[in-house]
Order: structure tokens, then C-alpha cells, then sequence
């Protein structure tokens, strides 16, 4: 009996901490598999007021995260015989940020609202989750040197990328791809990107990680 020929995921979600490389991938990919892109939310007005830790501000953040990265995947909802999807977030992750950030009151309330709005958004395809140790972060949100950005304490970075890790270990809510960007830049280094776009030519089935060519 043949093999059933390989499927290019039609729905792939990018995911991982800050400045690990999500927007530089996510961008490849759309333009590889002449895919739509759905970006995450960037012009939240409540974050600079979290990040200076005014009284309620962690809610209004999160709630409005929750709305907009739920609005924003229903509107790009796949389709049969359409574009393919390649999203810069996963729906899912929203809750890794509220169980930091709220107090349990709060997650309380957002537990509702997001009980109530994730049955309707699809199960992407693939993840690809990009993992980043928190000195390397650190690094790179330091380089960027985006203003907002220069408000996270190097304490934050940790504990978010310890969360994503946490995350990720018990995730089975699609095949998963995780690819460590501590050795590898593919933000600078172009051949390190095209070696990662090559793998995603083939098959994820569960989850599986990417070793770049050279490393043991």
C-alpha cells in the first residue's frame, strides 16, 4: 500500500516568550505558504500601566488580550480550499499570562470568559514553540531596546519563560514542533531560518523537536 502523500499544515501557529523570534518566523512561513497572517496584539492600552504596576491594571490587560486574540482568530477562521493560516499566537497561551498576573478573584471572572470563547476557535495544525533560556532573552529584549519593553524587570522574562516551558511540557493539543533558539539566531542568521523552513517541509507527528545540522 503507497503512503498517503504528505499535507502542507494548512493552520500553524508560531509561538514562545518575548523576542525568541516569533514575528521573524511567522513572517517566513506566511510568505512561504502564501499564507494569511494573523498577528497577535500589540496595541494593548492597558500594558504600559501594567508593566508600572497600577491597581487593576493586570485585569484590564488580560481581559483585553483575551477579547482581541479571540476576535481576531475567529475572523481568520480556516477554510476549506482557502489560503493557509500561519498565526503569531496561540489562543490557548492567553491563560499562561493570567495565571501569572491576576489574583484569584480575578482569574475567577477571566476562567469564565475564556471557558465561554474557546470551544469556537479551531485547533491549529502545528504549533511550533520556540524556546528561549531566559540570560539569552534578557539579551535580546536589551538589544531591541523598545521602550516598552525596557519596563520588564529581567525577573518577569524568567518567570514567563518558565511558564511557557511549563506550558509546553504537558501540551497535546496538536502536533508540536520545539525548537530551542538559544544556539540559533534565525532572527540574524539566514541560514539558520532556511534549515528550520526546510524541516517544516516535512512531517510533525506529536511532538517532535528540530536539531539544527551540527549540533549533537
Amino acid at each position: 500500500m503507497a503512503l498517503a502523500k504528505f499535507k502542507n499544515p494548512r493552520y500553524i501557529v508560531v509561538e514562545g516568550p518575548i523576542r525568541v523570534g516569533k514575528s521573524t518566523l511567522a513572517k517566513a512561513l506566511a510568505e512561504n505558504l502564501h499564507a494569511r497572517r494573523v498577528f497577535d496584539v500589540d496595541d494593548n492600552p492597558f500594558l504600559r500601566d501594567f508593566y508600572n504596576e497600577k491597581p487593576g491594571a493586570a485585569f484590564r490587560a488580560q481581559m483585553y488580550f483575551l477579547y482581541e486574540r479571540h476576535r481576531r482568530l475567529i475572523e481568520a477562521r480556516p477554510e476549506d480550499g482557502g489560503a493557509p493560516i500561519v498565526a503569531d499566537f496561540l489562543f490557548q497561551k492567553d491563560k499562561i499570562f493570567a495565571y501569572m498576573n491576576l489574583d484569584n478573584e480575578e482569574l475567577k471572572l477571566y476562567e469564565k470568559f475564556f471557558e465561554m470563547l474557546a470551544p469556537s476557535v479551531a485547533a491549529p495544525d502545528l504549533v511550533v514553540y520556540l524556546q528561549g533560556k531566559p540570560e539569552v532573552l534578557r539579551k535580546r529584549v536589551a538589544k531591541k531596546a523598545d521602550p516598552l519593553e525596557a519596563e520588564i524587570s529581567p525577573e518577569y522574562v524568567e518567570a514567563v519563560a518558565d511558564a511557557y516551558e511549563h506550558f509546553f511540557f504537558r501540551y497535546s493539543g496538536s502536533n508540536l514542533l520545539v525548537v530551542d533558539t538559544s544556539e540559533i539566531d534565525f532572527v540574524q542568521r539566514n541560514q539558520d531560518l532556511q534549515e528550520l523552513l526546510r524541516r517544516l517541509r516535512q512531517p510533525v507527528k506529536g511532538t517532535q523537536y528540530f536539531l539544527p545540522l551540527g549540533q549533537s
